[in-house]
């Protein structure tokens, strides 16, 4: 039992995955910014959250000290409404505050490592596609109807969707050939960020033509989650080329995304599952690649209650006063959950794919 991130970690770990167990559980967020301030003592020079790749780009400039104001940078910085939260603004203001007076060398970055939008609902591919048309100086007519690709039903419809449109298929062509030039330029000031927004344009444009795909529900939600976290590992690996000179990686998502084996739960009455971020960067990575899984015991604010008596977080629950770090738990399966919860409970599964636990034994929106 300890709360000293460091003594979990592999001696070759450059991507180190901590993940909650539900978006609607803020203290692990909190304790996430306390790890970091441990991981940066030794010597990790980047973060990577669950969110938007391209919207994580501003976040970056404001955190080393670029222009703008919080309010602004929390609003457009982040998706997923990850911007509103308490604990995510003390992260930012916090990275901005330890960069200054350091060198470049030593200062923190910020990445999102996640897809543009939501499993449920995907943005217009426009505004990426048209950064990367302005950078490369061409006069390509990009407009189209943003709110027809971006309602809920283009996903969950497939008659609605624009995904296999003729206006799709010729933004793929723009992309692609776009990609090309980018490609056959060198590097400069901008080159990776038009690569950044032209590689989400893609993905979106992928994302939408799995959306107009004529297959069940359950077989098109199953593709679009493999999508998404096949999406989040590239970012990863990515973020990981990028930062490799400089320093580890600490990434912070939810358990689902970070372990190493597959992925499953319930969405729109199917049973859906895939293999997680984390089970597709894993071989790649090997023992560069360490994952720590959040669990908790009880919150009052979604009725959770206290876990039973021989269950994996029971085992836990006794052994701390507010929250630490364990070797992983035995134990059986608890069952007082709700789907609505969010909450994925511990199980061998789960287990099997990370190297340790952190326990949060009440869960409320603690602080230090």
């Amino acid at each position: 039992m300890s709360q000293d991130i460091r003594e979990f970690l592999h001696p070759f770990t450059e991507l180190l995955g901590f993940g909650e167990p539900t978006h609607l559980e803020h203290a692990h967020t909190w304790i996430r910014n306390e790890l970091l301030e441990q991981l940066a003592a030794a010597g990790f020079r980047s973060i990577a959250l669950e969110s938007c790749r391209v919207r994580g780009l501003l976040v970056d400039d404001y955190v080393k000290g670029g222009p703008g104001d919080l309010d602004t940078v929390m609003k457009e910085g982040f998706s997923h409404r990850f911007g509103e939260w308490p604990a995510n603004r003390e992260l930012v203001a916090w990275m901005r505050e330890y960069n200054q007076d350091r060198p470049a060398a030593e200062q923190l970055t910020f990445h999102g490592a996640d897809f543009q939008g939501e499993t449920a609902n995907a943005p217009s591919p426009r505004p990426y596609l048209e950064h990367a048309r302005d950078y490369l100086g061409l006069h390509i007519d990009l407009s189209t109807d943003d709110e027809r690709w971006s309602r809920d039903e283009a996903v969950l419809d497939l008659t609605k969707s624009p995904g296999q449109s003729e206006e799709a298929v010729q933004f793929r062509a723009i992309g692609q050939e776009m990609l090309a030039r980018l490609h056959a330029r060198p590097h400069d000031e901008g080159w990776e960020r038009a690569e950044t927004h032209l590689s989400a344009a893609l993905s979106l444009l992928r994302y939408h033509r799995e959306c107009a795909e004529p297959n069940p529900l359950g077989v098109r939600l199953n593709r679009l989650c493999q999508l998404r976290d096949g999406m989040m590992a590239r970012n990863l690996l990515e973020i990981r080329r990028i930062e490799a000179s400089r320093g580890p990686t600490f990434v912070f998502m939810h358990n689902a995304h970070l372990q190493r084996t597959s992925s499953s739960m319930e969405m729109a009455g199917e049973r859906v599952e895939w293999l997680s971020a984390g089970a597709l960067v894993a071989p790649i990575l090997g023992d560069q690649y360490t994952v720590i899984a959040g669990t908790l015991g009880r919150n009052d604010s979604f009725g959770l209650g206290d876990p039973g008596e021989g269950t994996f977080e029971g085992s836990l629950q006794d052994r701390f006063t507010t929250w630490g770090l364990a070797e992983k738990p035995t134990g059986t399966v608890r069952t007082d959950t709700k789907l609505e919860m969010g909450y994925f409970p511990v199980d061998e599964h789960l287990l099997a794919g990370v190297d340790a636990v952190l326990h949060v034994r009440v869960g409320r929106p603690v602080t230090r």
